[in-house]
């Protein structure tokens, strides 16, 4: 089935358009888990692996049933070398076991062999495939041409950095060429890179898009109506959600909403509840809010037949 339809189905499934981001720094962890994991011994690396393994079971485990996918960002295992990758590949183990979407978000760019390189690490079947990969286009259609190759032939997805969540993504972004924003210029691009479409309309080739300037966001989902969205800076970084509702069509979909910190350290803003279960009750009350939002909005999706989910 192609990503997108993937995608879609476990939407209606679930009646949510959550996921979860996985970017857990060690401070920030449970105390609990961090004693067990040192009361293990062995080294620093060896503690943080098992560290961040246990963190990320129990955060999937605390909310596979409110979210469609998990987001684990790749930077937070690299530090710890091949430690950290290999509680990445368990974690990414575990996400698929629970039946969830797994976006890997590297950014990952570059040209030729290199790029061949990094779609196959994400985009085939090794330990750190995943469904999804982020994508930054800076480079051009030759740097996104080899993972576009590997959404056609394995099912799987991309999504390219398109206009970005962080205050100064206008520095560049926003930089008129030609009488458009590069941003317009890049999400032109990405939309004609879905040539092939699946059963609901939308290609394989996704956009991040943030939720922070949510004028733009408009704006792009006019320009990229055949465009899944990945759409972050909903939760800590400020958006509310009624500011994700633009990314959504008329008939409310086409947008993966992303929430990490709010949800992973829950538990910092409820120490009466055990770590899992804020995370649990975050995932769950992140969920009913875009749903609220989305009915509030007039897209809440037909097929989910009056129900926002809760």
């Amino acid at each position: 089935m192609m990503f997108a339809d993937r995608v879609l189905a476990a939407v209606d499934r679930k009646r949510s358009v959550l996921v979860v981001g996985i970017d857990p720094s060690l401070e920030r962890l449970p105390r609990e888990i961090l004693q067990q994991a040192e009361a293990a011994g062995g080294t620093y690396l060896e503690v943080a692996e098992r560290a961040l393994t246990c963190f990320g079971l129990e955060l999937i485990e605390a909310t596979a049933d409110y979210a469609v996918a998990v987001k684990p960002q790749l930077a937070y295992f690299e530090r710890y070398g091949s430690h950290g990758l290999r509680a990445l590949e368990r974690i990414v183990a575990a996400a698929r076991a629970k039946d969830l979407i797994v976006i890997a978000d590297g950014k990952r760019n570059d040209i030729g062999s290199t790029a061949e390189a990094y779609a196959t690490a994400y985009l085939e079947d090794g330990p750190l495939a995943a469904d999804a990969l982020t994508v930054n286009p800076y480079l051009g259609e030759d740097g996104i041409k080899p993972f576009i190759a590997r959404c056609r032939d394995r099912g799987r997805g991309i999504f390219v950095l398109v206009k970005t969540s962080n205050p100064s993504s206008g520095r560049f972004q926003d930089l008129v060429a030609a009488g458009r924003p590069v941003f317009e210029h890049v999400g032109l691009a990405v939309e004609s890179w879905n040539d092939e479409k699946g059963d609901r309309g939308f290609g394989a080739v996704g956009a991040v898009v943030g939720a922070t300037y949510p004028e733009e966001l408009a704006r792009l989902r006019s320009l990229m109506p055949s465009t899944l969205f990945l759409v972050p800076g909903f939760g800590a970084q400020g958006a509310a959600a009624r500011d994700v509702v633009p990314a959504f069509d008329e008939q409310g979909y086409g947008a993966l909403i992303n929430s990490s910190r709010a949800i992973m350290y829950a538990y910092e803003k409820a120490p009466h509840l055990r770590p899992h279960e804020a995370q649990a009750r975050a995932a769950q009350e992140a969920r009913a809010a875009i749903n609220r939002a989305l009915d509030e909005g007039g897209k809440l999706p037909a097929a989910w037949g009056g129900k926002a989910g809760g």
